[in-house]
């Protein structure tokens, strides 16, 4: 048995530890939601360094014995993948090396999150913000933990694979009634098993399955040939036959080129997802006019967009809004002021609102 004065001192350095390591993926996604060029070296001074204490912390865990490596060894990787951030973020010369930069936050989420079921403070971080003093919420978490079928699963994700896709099904999952679905769609040089975190915390907290499937090609299929609405459809259609979805709640969402595709695929009259949400996507006016008007008429459809977009100019999500209500779907619109050409992971509580009216 180990001695009381090591147990102690194990305490105090994961104590130490975690705050800094939580502090400084607070950072990295504050950093990530404000990403405009213009304004990046105030976002970084905003931020601050909270890796200075997550690096000074991060030795402590050499010593720990191997009786706690379940605990030490996602601690250092989700602490290495945060500091790899902050350094390659610092020396990036351009916005392309802060995106890339900015890749590791979601493999130090997904290094950290099987440690929410043993760690209150882990399980906090992954609710969404304004409902991390649920105490009931935490509780319930923590009572179907461990729960069959429930959990984060990968099919062929890994390596870089193309085509496969990661669920995520709320821990307190029951099969006694319908739960929405939410496909999330990466952007054009993303993944679907990073993508997952984007939406991970919303849809714990508000009871949705989650799936985030990664494009047949390098992107999704905007022009040409397009395997990838089969492949969506294939995907959706065994998520199914494991869990019990609600067919009237079925959201298509995606960023970027995943939002463009959202329009693309979704607005297809084969198209069996119920619910669009399109984020900083792309949008021409023909896509209205030519889409059968059996399968937009009353559809729902959530734009997001932001004032600030460098990629895809605002006006693009506005023309979408007037085309689509003209068309005759039920459409809403959020533009977000202070929003870049980046994900705002706010605005995912909204859309399950949404979603669940």
């Amino acid at each position: 048995m180990a001695e009381p004065s090591a147990i102690d001192g194990e305490f105090a350095d994961l104590q130490v530890l975690l705050a800094a390591l939580l502090r400084s993926l607070e950072s990295l996604v504050f950093i990530g939601r404000r990403l405009n060029p213009p304004e990046i070296p105030a976002v970084m001074q905003a931020a601050g360094t909270p890796d200075d204490d997550l690096r000074a912390a991060r030795p402590r865990l050499d010593g720990w014995p191997q009786r706690l490596a379940p605990l030490r060894e996602p601690l250092a990787s989700a602490g290495d993948a945060a500091l790899g951030a902050f350094e390659e973020m610092r020396s990036a010369s351009d916005l392309r090396g802060v995106f890339r930069a900015l890749r590791r936050l979601p493999r130090a989420e997904e290094a950290l999150y099987p440690l929410a079921a043993a760690l209150e403070p882990v399980s906090r971080y992954f609710l969404d913000p304004p409902d991390r003093g649920d105490d009931a919420l935490l509780a319930r978490l923590d009572e179907a933990e461990g729960r069959e079928g429930t959990g984060i699963f990968h099919a062929d994700h890994d390596g870089g694979a193309r085509g496969g896709f990661s669920v995520y099904v709320p821990e307190y999952y029951q099969p006694d009634r319908a739960w929405p679905l939410v496909m999330a769609l990466h952007g054009g040089s993303g993944d679907g098993r990073g993508f997952l975190w984007s939406w991970l915390a919303a849809a714990r907290t508000a009871g949705a399955i989650l799936v985030a499937p990664t494009a047949v090609g390098e992107t999704w299929a905007l022009m040409g040939d397009d395997p990838d609405t089969p492949n969506l459809a294939r995907i959706l259609g065994l998520v199914g036959e494991r869990w019990r979805l609600d067919p009237a709640r079925l959201l298509l969402t995606g960023l970027s080129d995943g939002g463009t595709f959202t329009y693309v695929s979704g607005l297809e009259g084969g198209s069996p997802f119920t619910h669009l949400a399109p984020v900083a996507a792309a949008f021409h006016p023909m896509l209205a006019e030519m889409v059968d008007p059996a399968r937009i008429h009353r559809l729902p459809v959530f734009v997001v967009h932001g004032a600030l977009d460098w990629m895809f100019d605002v006006e693009l999500a506005r023309q979408a809004q007037r085309a689509l209500a003209a068309a005759g779907a039920r459409v809403t619109y959020r533009e977000i002021a202070d929003l870049s050409h980046c994900y705002p992971r706010e605005v995912n509580r909204e859309i399950l609102s949404w979603l669940a009216g």
